[in-house]
């Protein structure tokens, strides 16, 4: 919206140098409507995820600003990329015919199942997050690593966070007391210092695998591209495989000890953006 205004003077050439136009960006203005609308849409995702009670397209579109359902494939797959990353919560499609469709957890974390359906947002999203660091950290990272990468995402310790509330209370003791993380301090640290594990309910309920097949997806990239990270995590599926079947006959043994994949001759390092 355009405006102007005059200051002092009389004359034209005074009003002409006095005068302010400006006009509102078209683009920034289309850019925060999409961001409401997706805003807006998590949240109704997130109550049908709550409700464990399947949506529809036609419902979605009820969401949306009548001005923008044309925008809505837009709105919709930003939406979904959202819940993905910061709730853990995958969209997926049931009824092609009728566009319908459930949330799910992403992978097999039940962390978020225990709280009531006014509690909070989900939260599996971090604690994914934060599993996936410790494995790319070789299983075990410094607390200051991990704080240095929330930092990032715009997750501080101390401070209130409007998803994941006061976070280093959720990830040091919550998360720890459920037995999804383990927090020891490092031996023989002067002054103290920290360090995060998965813990035995985090191995129970997903595995290395699951966790860097997400890692891959919000990177929009392979699993493989993370090499060796990769190869670990075969190896430990099946070792998590063999002990669910017990003891295996010598050529089977023999069989799934052979190279997982084949020996690269440069490794590449990954960093985690999200």
């Amino acid at each position: 919206m355009a405006w102007s205004t005059s200051v002092g003077g009389s004359s034209n050439q005074d009003e002409d140098t006095s005068s302010l136009q400006t006009s509102a960006d078209p683009e920034s203005l289309h850019s925060d409507r999409i961001d409401e609308n997706v805003t807006n849409l998590v949240h109704a995702l997130i109550l049908r995820y709550r409700l464990r009670k399947p949506i529809t397209k036609a419902e979605m579109l009820h969401v949306v600003n009548k001005r923008d359902k044309s925008q809505f494939s837009v709105i919709f797959k930003k939406a979904c990329k959202c819940l993905e990353v910061i709730c853990g919560i995958d969209v997926k499609e049931v009824i092609p015919a009728t566009h319908s469709y459930v949330l799910v957890n992403s992978l097999n974390l039940t962390y978020d199942e225990m709280l009531s359906d006014h509690q909070s947002m989900p939260r599996n999203g971090l604690l994914i997050i934060i599993l996936g660091m410790i494995f790319l950290e070789g299983n075990c990272a410094p607390e200051e690593d991990i704080w240095e990468f929330l930092n990032m995402m715009g997750v501080y310790a101390g401070r209130e966070h409007f998803i994941y509330g006061e976070p280093r209370n959720l990830i040091t003791r919550t998360w720890v007391q459920e037995n999804y993380l383990e927090y020891q301090q490092v031996l023989n640290s002067d002054p103290p210092r920290y360090q995060f594990m998965w813990g035995p309910r985090a191995h129970a309920e997903t595995s290395k695998l699951q966790v860097l097949e997400f890692l891959a997806k919000i990177k929009g990239t392979d699993p493989i591209s993370f090499s060796c990270w990769y190869e670990e995590a075969l190896r430990d599926e099946q070792e998590r495989a063999q002990a669910r079947i017990g003891p295996v006959g010598h050529a089977a043994a023999m069989f799934m000890a052979q190279p997982l994949l084949p020996q690269r001759k440069n490794e590449h390092e990954y960093s985690l953006c999200v």
